[in-house]
């Protein structure tokens, strides 16, 4: 039997016992910084450095041990000569690296007559090196080599799982960001349906907090209201989705019948409701089993609400079309028909009516190419001028007073009302859309009074009627696209709800604001605009 000495004895035990501690730790600092602890310890160094391999296989220090952080720097010669291969010249490796140590010692002031360096390998492939600098020089024994290199290598192994922890750490809260990040909301269910994950903006579209929401079954966090959808998830559950898998070109499980699409009304625990569509997608362990269902929940309220209003302007174009068309037609054929004779003031009568129709049919198709072109474009391009508005309103007013005999009409504007920098053309198509819509929204007649001020910097100019007025709810929504008060629906008023909306794009396009409000203490609403003098 062999007896081993017993410095031996304790070196095999620290040995032993340090690479149990570091097998055991996955940080990979503390893993570098206990790997360089018991690697100076064991060879007696002054110094110790860790220099790990990057993406693009150069070293860089990532661990010293007896200098401090501002003298790392002494250290980064010893990198060039991990690349030195053995066919290479030793006595020429040898001779340089005693020059470096001389440097370095002189440099930290210390007496270093060594360096120990121990290659930190796993399967074949380098993932490092672990230098040690000591005070004495002294060549190893085979035994003492044998030691360092299983250290080395269970170290290797350390450093490798400490990386691979790392690297799944990293790639985590990657995921997470993404997932918190995401403009759709987000839920990871287990294979029971219950929810494991819900991200901020789930959270949000349903009123669930996110935490709350952890283990609760899915059909408590997705509550449909009332018509619930024919499919739903637990439906599809029933009916065997997802468990019918295949594999993929990748040799991946996936349902046979892929993703499962729901749409409908979310109930969130405030009691409103919300409407979303959901894609739900499985997750399959490597045995074809269900691990997850993922959920991407989108919010579709604006998409339903456009397809509502779309729906909504086709059928009010196509009303506001036919009727000018019609009675155009209509006059038209009574003043060709044979077997008639008028007299001039009925002829003239039913021209006029027959022009004013046209000018409401070019008046409205106007209105269309401009809201396209805002579509395609995202622009509206203005001819810029001289304009002044008190004579522009004024000239407006006149050709509406023609046109009613049940308004009465004020005009007040600042003496001296300066001139403004502005498309005269769009101006009058503001100022038209405004004191048509007072006059529309005034069927009974009243008052309609256009005043205007200036400051140094700007102008307003305020547009009042005293007819059906508007909602405070509406006040915010009649300047949208497509919007039509629910009151001016129900009394028949005609309208296609672009004028406002191209209103509101002209007095911004000028630098300019609009808003309405309900007049104080009295029916009828006032409009407000503000435009720069300059």
């Amino acid at each position: 039997m062999i007896i081993l000495p017993d410095f031996r004895i304790h070196q095999r035990d620290y040995l032993l016992k340090i690479s149990r501690a570091i097998t055991a730790q996955l940080d990979l600092d503390v893993v570098l910084r206990m790997v360089l602890e018991a690697s100076v310890s064991m060879l007696g160094g002054e110094v110790g450095m860790i220099a790990l391999r990057g993406p693009e296989q150069t070293l860089s220090i990532e661990a010293v041990l007896g200098i401090e952080p501002d003298e790392i720097e002494v250290l980064e010669p010893l990198l060039n000569f991990a690349s030195f291969k053995k066919s290479q010249d030793k006595d020429a490796k040898s001779g340089e690296l005693q020059l470096h140590l001389r440097l370095i010692s002189r440099k930290l002031n210390r007496v270093l007559r060594q360096v120990v360096s121990l290659p930190l390998q796993i399967s074949g492939e380098s993932l490092g090196v672990i230098y040690v600098l000591r005070a004495y020089p002294g060549s190893p024994t085979p035994d003492d080599l044998l030691i360092l290199q299983s250290f080395a290598d269970q170290a290797a192994i350390a450093v490798h799982n400490a990386g691979l922890y790392q690297a799944t750490i990293a790639e985590k809260r990657r995921l997470a960001t993404i997932l918190d990040a995401s403009g759709d909301g987000i839920m990871i269910l287990d294979a029971q349906l219950k929810v494991k994950r819900i991200n901020p903006m789930l959270s949000s579209m349903t009123g669930w907090q996110m935490n709350f929401a952890v283990d609760r079954p899915h059909d408590d966090v997705i509550r449909w209201a009332e018509p619930v959808p024919k499919l739903t998830l637990e439906k599809a559950i029933a009916d065997g989705w997802p468990y019918n898998v295949v594999r993929d070109s990748n040799g991946e499980w996936e349902s046979a019948v892929g993703s499962l699409y729901v749409e409908g009304d979310l109930e969130r625990l405030d009691g409103m409701r919300l409407s979303v569509e959901i894609k739900y997608a499985p997750v399959f362990f490597e045995d074809g089993s269900l691990r997850n269902i993922i959920a991407n929940v989108r919010d579709i309220t604006r998409f339903r609400q456009a397809e509502e209003m779309k729906s909504t302007f086709i059928s009010v174009i196509s009303h506001e079309l036919k009727t000018p068309v019609a009675l155009i037609k209509g006059y038209a054929q009574t003043l060709q028909r044979d077997d008639a004779e008028w007299d001039k003031e009925t002829i003239q009568r039913g021209l006029s009516i027959i022009e004013e129709e046209a000018d409401r049919l070019t008046y409205l198709i106007e209105n269309l190419l401009m809201a396209s072109r805002l579509q395609s474009e995202g622009v509206l391009r203005l001819n810029m001028g001289e304009v002044a508005l008190d004579e522009l309103v004024a000239d407006v007013l006149e050709r509406f007073k023609t046109q009613t005999n049940q308004h009465q009409f004020v005009l007040e504007f600042q003496e001296n009302f300066p001139t403004i920098q502005g498309d005269e053309a769009r101006l009058r198509q503001v100022f038209d859309n405004l004191i048509s819509n007072a006059i529309k929204y005034s069927p009974d007649g009243g008052l309609i009074k256009i005043s205007g001020q200036y400051t140094d910097d700007l102008v307003q100019i305020t547009v009042q009627d005293n007819g059906i007025g508007i909602s405070s709810t509406d006040v915010t929504k009649i300047f949208d696209r497509f919007f039509r008060a629910q009151e001016a629906i129900e009394k028949g008023l005609p309208g296609t709800g672009l004028g406002l909306f191209l209103v509101r794009v002209i007095i911004e396009a000028h630098g300019g604001q609009i808003w309405a409000k309900p007049n104080q203490g009295q029916p009828g609403t006032t409009f407000i605009l503000t435009l720069p003098r300059r």
